[in-house]
């Protein structure tokens, strides 16, 4: 265990937790997304740390498919694919161009933004109700998520986003995410490595950190089924846009 990172006691506590964070995601408390990016990039540099954290949400992924490989809408997956690609290769480009003591700014905007696109579909839901059926959706939902996801691990808001518009229930709301986001992050390691963002070094710190990935899915299958989600949600979106604009002025 020679190759794992230098960090801090407190450093350590807050990689356990975000790892947690990845875990109560995929078992379907998705709120829980922004605050594993959000506590990465406050123990390593924010472009770091969306590489570090890629091959725990693999391994994450993996765990929710198994879970809910029943529920999902592969009309909707494949329609999504087409314009994610285009955005996943859109943020690979943007990466590149984003200097490193940027490039938290640039996150902390990117996830504000998308906390404001949560709240305006939970304060106007007719939102929801005008687009639901138009036929660009899936490729304006594609494309943002594809970019979101490869820049800054937050594809999350902009999946709540399209899969509320259609009307999905709980159960398909996460299978569909479980697969989607399984493909993406598959797509992105290549596109990471080739970005220096991937290393032996956060190999083996995903390695330490995978128990609690586990720890964060199996309390995330006993919380879904017991707390009420709009309340959650609600702090979580709280707590992520105080830590997003946190970001931006620092």
């Amino acid at each position: 265990m020679t190759h794992l990172p230098d960090f801090s006691t407190a450093s350590w506590i807050l990689a356990a937790i975000a790892a947690i964070c990845i875990g109560l995601t995929k078992a379907g408390l998705n709120g829980f997304a922004i605050i594993s990016v959000l506590l990465m990039a406050r123990i390593m540099p924010a472009k770091e740390s969306t590489g570090a954290v890629l091959p725990m949400l693999i391994a994450a992924d993996l765990m929710a498919i198994g879970v809910y490989r029943r529920h999902v809408s592969w009309k909707d997956f494949w329609g999504l694919l087409p314009a994610t690609s285009l955005g996943l290769l859109t943020g690979w480009f943007l990466m590149r161009c984003v200097p490193d003591n940027a490039f938290g700014k640039t996150l902390g905007w990117m996830i504000f933004l998308l906390m404001i696109l949560v709240l305006w579909q939970r304060f106007d839901r007719r939102v929801l109700a005008e687009i639901m059926h138009h036929p660009v959706l899936s490729t304006f939902a594609g494309f943002l998520a594809g970019i979101s996801t490869m820049m800054a691990n937050a594809g999350g808001p902009v999946m709540t986003f399209y899969l509320l518009a259609k009307k999905f229930d709980k159960m398909s709301f996460v299978g569909t995410c479980a697969w989607f986001f399984f493909i993406t992050n598959l797509t992105k390691l290549p596109l990471s490595w080739n970005l220096g963002l991937i290393s032996r070094q956060s190999l083996m710190l995903n390695l330490a950190l995978l128990p609690a990935v586990v720890l964060g899915m199996i309390a995330g299958r006993i919380l879904i089924k017991r707390i009420p989600q709009g309340l959650f949600d609600w702090l979580l979106l709280i707590v992520s846009l105080a830590a997003a604009i946190r970001m931006i002025l620092s």
